[in-house]
Parts: C-alpha cells; structure tokens; sequence
C-alpha cells in the first residue's frame, strides 16, 4: 500500500505564549490524523516550537500584509497538494473577527470557533463549550475539526533541543549555577484577567527571605522587564536576552520555578518542570498550568495543591507557605 503524503493545513496561532503551550497537543493532534502543520504566529513561536518540527510564518502586522501572507501560501500549498483548495485548508486558534476575515480575504477555506459573529466568514463555525480549561478548548476544536473523540493528555510533554539545553547549561555554569540547584522565579504578569491583578503582591518579600534562607535564585526577565527585573529583585542572578527556547530548558534544569499566573509558568508546566504555581481570586480552573509536575499554591476555596482545577473566588498564599512549598520541592 503507497502511503499518502501528509495533507497541507495552515494553522493561525495565538498571540500569547501560554496559549501556544497550551495548543501543543491539539498540534500534534493534527499531525497524527495525517496534516502537514503550517503555522503562523508571532516571531518568537519559532524558537519555542524549534523542536517540533513545524514551520512557522511570522505574522506581519498590517493587515494588507497579513493577507498578502496568507494567500501567498494558500498559493504554494495548492501547488503541492491539488485538493487543498477542496477541503477545509485552515484551522483557526484565535477567537478574533480579524483572524476570521484574514483568512476569508485570502481565499481560505477556515474551520475555527464560531465566536465573533464570523461564522460566516468561516467553511465551518465549531462550538466553543463553556466551562473548559484552555488546553482543552484547543483540543476539543481540534476533535472537532478532525470529526474525532479523544481524551486530552495529562501532560504536555513539550520538548527541548539538544543545543537548547547546551545552550542552557552553558548560561548557568558561567554564573556558577548547578542544574536543579536553584530557584527559578517568574515574578512579572502583564495585565489583568477579569479586572483581577495576576501578580502575587508578596513576591518581593518571598525573594528577599528566599534568598536569606540560603537559595540560589534565577530571574530570566523579557525586554520589558529588565529594569524592573534589576529594581525588585536585585538578589536574584538575571539572565537577559534569552531566546524562548533557552528559557525552556532553563526553566527544565531549575530545581524548583516560582511564577504568578503568566507565560513562562505554562512554559515551565509545559516541559514538566516543578513548578509552584501563584493563584489569588482568578479562576484556575481555566487558565492554569496544565501538568502532573504543577502546584497550584491559593488560599480560600479550598486549600490547593497537586493539580490544576477547582473554583472561583480564593485569596493569595502567604510568604511563609509559599516558601515551605519550595522547601518541599528542592531540600
């Protein structure tokens, strides 16, 4: 029996890193059922998904240019693959009218959620089901655009290059850092969900008494964060100017990652690093880490720990559990 080559379908991304994370295993999801994954995204999903394999087109910003894109490679991909203008040739991750009439005013045939009123820009609008945490949202759009049932993974495995990991250790013994002998923290959440802040107000105070206790502590702070990475939390050994993908091994090789509710925590879940996770009254059960090596640390609702999942409406941990958490996972 000749096998067929796998079948072309681009794949609008998410703007955001943990989203990103989180979409991997509905990515590979496509890829078992026979797609040949083109994506396209943000510059940086390129050496976050470096691993995988896959291609990834980064997305200009205009919107003339978006479009220019995208039928520039509906034109390529119909030359490879002469049913690909038959079937539906685009799966959307993004929630957004635009990314919807993007890909209509490209000539794309698009499957994704009808949200937005764009059903109609679309080939097919897929219900988006209330109540699901992110990763399976993603999942679940992808079952649903394979016409399949499957049960979502426990984790998510994402991997780590070789040279992302030499790269890594490399870092950490020019700093005179050991691999799972520090604390990795991620102290910075732009933004707010619900009007709610996801920044743990205490993290300058667990930084201080963490590093009192004798620790050795890692920040890793993006462009924007530099200064206030130097400002807050000048104990910490700063690593500036790390590509995504190093960060993930970073993440990886630390003992022990402290983070609030931000993209490097589903990073560090993501490549099943111990991560202790920092909750206050958003809901978790949406949005949090996804993983068997993911602490959830909130008081209120419950006291919570060991998996993601459980209600709306809890307080912030206090310094003091917080550090006997990293007691717990790095002696």
């Amino acid at each position: 029996m000749i096998e067929k080559p796998p079948r072309p379908l681009i794949v609008r991304l998410r703007n955001f890193v943990g989203d990103t994370v989180l979409a991997l295993p509905a990515l590979r999801l496509l890829q078992q059922h026979g797609y040949r994954l083109e994506l396209v995204g943000k510059g940086w999903a390129r050496a976050l998904l470096e691993s995988e394999g896959w291609p990834v087109h980064v997305r200009p910003g205009p919107w003339r240019e978006r479009v220019a894109q995208l039928r520039a490679l509906r034109q390529r991909l119909a030359a490879e693959d002469p049913g690909f203008e038959r079937r539906s040739n685009t799966l959307l991750l993004p929630y957004a009218f635009s990314a919807a009439l993007d890909a209509r005013l490209a000539g794309l045939r698009a499957e994704g959620h009808a949200t937005e009123a764009r059903s109609w820009l679309m080939r097919r609008g897929l219900p988006r089901r209330a109540g699901r945490h992110s990763l399976v949202e993603y999942w679940e759009l992808a079952c649903d655009f394979l016409g399949v049932q499957a049960e979502p993974p426990t984790a998510i495995e994402m991997r780590v290059s070789p040279q992302q990991r030499e790269q890594a250790d490399a870092l950490l013994a020019s700093r005179g850092l050991t691999r799972g002998r520090f604390v990795l923290i991620c102290p910075f959440a732009n933004g707010s969900v619900e009007f709610l802040d996801r920044s743990w107000p205490a993290f300058p105070e667990f930084v201080q008494r963490l590093q009192a206790s004798g620790r050795a502590i890692v920040i890793v702070p993006g462009p924007a964060e530099v200064e206030g990475a130097r400002r807050l939390y000048p104990q910490a050994c700063s690593l500036e100017g790390v590509p995504l993908g190093v960060y993930a091994a970073l993440l990886q090789a630390a003992g022990a990652v402290v983070a609030n509710d931000t993209g490097p925590a589903h990073l560090a879940a993501g490549v099943g690093a111990r991560l202790l996770s920092l909750w206050g009254p958003i809901d978790a059960s949406r949005w949090a880490p996804w993983g068997p090596s993911v602490t959830l640390l909130r008081r209120g609702a419950g006291e919570w720990g060991g998996e993601w999942g459980g209600e709306w409406g809890g307080e912030w941990v206090g310094v003091d559990q917080a550090l006997a958490a990293v007691d717990q996972a790095l002696p």
